[in-house]
């Protein structure tokens, strides 16, 4: 069966989101832990509003796949069954206690504060194990404060050391395009000239990464499939003069 240049990058384009896609969802399967999430202390922010940036901290926690999390209202039924009480628990020690009756292999805890303009969020993860520190996550903000709901987000994806598909799909619309007519050749020497945009096999490499696993094949637009040059026959060579 004969292929095309296009058809051959359809299927570099697969081959590369499976590459990419693969990895990440075993990846996740093979460093899932449980863990748990104290409240984020507020230092110049109130306490609801560090409540609720706590929450999203979990749930986009949980969109990772790459960890359990125990939610908010399970810790607090199993330490009420302990008589313990969570509030005011901010030293690492407190956080190692916690997750030892929680039955977690790591806590989390930090703060979200405010000096001047700036927001700061300070997230560390403890070992219930050993007590350690085993890894920590600031970032700095300025600006209204509901800006911090994406900077949580974000976070939330370092803490287990995968990138955020928004941040993602950013890497991949600032790099380099491939242009499918210089694959081709389309045109005289010289004078192609770069398509602006997604080029096809990045447009595979999104999808296979927005599936999850799943992937959507692309069709080749109209516009994109290789130009064949013409081969017409050329005007008669004139008669010599006698």
């Amino acid at each position: 069966m004969i292929t095309t240049n296009s058809q051959h990058l359809a299927l570099l384009g697969l081959s590369v989101a499976m590459a990419l896609a693969l990895p990440g969802r075993a990846l996740a399967q093979e460093r899932k832990e449980s863990i748990a999430v104290l409240d984020l202390e507020g230092r110049g922010i109130s306490t609801i509003e560090a409540a609720t940036l706590t929450d999203r901290l979990r749930s986009e926690l949980v969109k990772t796949g790459a960890v359990t999390v125990v939610e908010r209202g399970q810790m607090q039924t199993i330490l009420a069954e302990q008589d313990f009480q969570m509030a005011g628990c901010t030293s690492d020690e407190c956080a190692v206690e916690i997750g030892q009756m929680l039955g977690v292999t790591m806590m989390y805890s930090g703060s979200i504060g405010k000096i001047g303009a700036t927001y700061t969020v300070d997230v560390r993860g403890v070992s219930v194990e050993t007590g350690q520190i085993i890894n920590t996550m600031s970032r700095d903000y300025r600006g209204e404060i509901d800006g911090l709901i994406t900077e949580i987000e974000h976070l939330a994806w370092d803490l287990v050391g995968m990138v955020h598909p928004d941040e993602l799909l950013g890497q991949l619309r600032d790099g380099p395009s491939i242009d499918l007519d210089d694959v081709a050749g389309r045109g005289q020497k010289g004078d192609a000239k770069p398509k602006k945009g997604f080029g096809l096999v990045r447009m595979l490499v999104i999808a296979g990464i927005l599936g999850g696993g799943g992937f959507a094949v692309y069709a080749l637009l109209p516009g994109d499939e290789p130009a064949v040059e013409d081969q017409g026959i050329g005007n008669p060579p004139g008669f010599p003069n006698p």
